[in-house]
């Protein structure tokens, strides 16, 4: 196994290439149970039909558990908006398409998202009466069972040089609500100071799925609050603002 070739490096792991093979390094404090969730989700979820980059083996490098899968050739959707940034619509368009086709997936052993949300909240620092709403607001919500990612981002989606399409990383992979997973991909573009990609964004899938943007939008409280867990602090201020919305305008 050739560990020379760096690809990215993300908090508590590192990711190689190695020919035709992705190995994903964790840091040795990582959980051992959220690596064999990781492989399990993405092992889950190949069996959809989905274009994703299937698992190949779970291992240990250096006393570090690693995932390791198919490397997919191409460019991801964020490296092609910033290399293109006249076609960043048409590129945002192709995001929702494909986001779509994930929520058209069923997958039913995958863990459930009204579960994860509902730890997640228990996990914030907010105060009592606000997880309280929290949690009311979410056991509110319609139950539905979509192959939902959990990290659906224009840097999670590569294009490979024929034009096909491969979702990856999924660490987070949940199902339930498919506007949940809408919610979170509007504030990741707002994370990363994209404000007005992510109004086209969610304009746009709001027009493709023929859904009400309010419908969304009763999402974006729960969603920041969950999202907050595992920001930095200025994340969780930022978030903190959307959750403190009684009802989001």
């Amino acid at each position: 196994m050739n560990l020379d070739n760096v690809i990215a490096v993300r908090k508590n792991k590192t990711i190689y290439r190695d020919g035709n093979r992705c190995i994903k390094v964790f840091n040795t404090e990582y959980s051992k149970a959220d690596v064999l969730n990781e492989a399990l989700n993405q092992a889950r979820v190949e069996q959809t039909g989905l274009n994703i980059n299937k698992v190949l083996e779970v291992t240990m490098v250096d006393g570090k558990w690693a995932i390791v899968s198919e490397y997919v050739e191409g460019k991801t959707l964020a490296q092609l908006m910033e290399e293109n940034p006249e076609k960043k619509n048409e590129y945002i368009e192709l995001l929702v398409d494909i986001q779509m086709e994930v929520h058209s997936k069923t997958c039913p052993l995958l863990n459930k998202l009204k579960d994860k949300m509902n730890r997640k909240i228990s996990e914030t620092e907010f105060d009592a009466t606000t997880r309280y709403d929290l949690h009311t607001r979410l056991e509110g919500m319609p139950k539905h069972k979509k192959v939902c990612h959990g990290d659906f981002n224009p840097s999670n989606v590569v294009i490979t040089e024929d034009g096909t399409p491969y979702v990856i990383d999924w660490a987070h992979a949940t199902q339930g609500n498919a506007s949940a997973d809408v919610a979170r991909t509007y504030l990741l573009f707002c994370l990363n100071g994209d404000i007005e990609g992510a109004k086209f964004y969610l304009d746009t899938f709001c027009k493709k799925s023929d859904t009400a943007r309010q419908y969304v939008q009763k999402w974006m409280p729960i969603v920041a609050a969950s999202q907050s867990v595992k920001g930095n602090e200025a994340e969780r201020e930022f978030l903190a603002h959307w959750v403190s919305v009684v009802d989001y305008q």
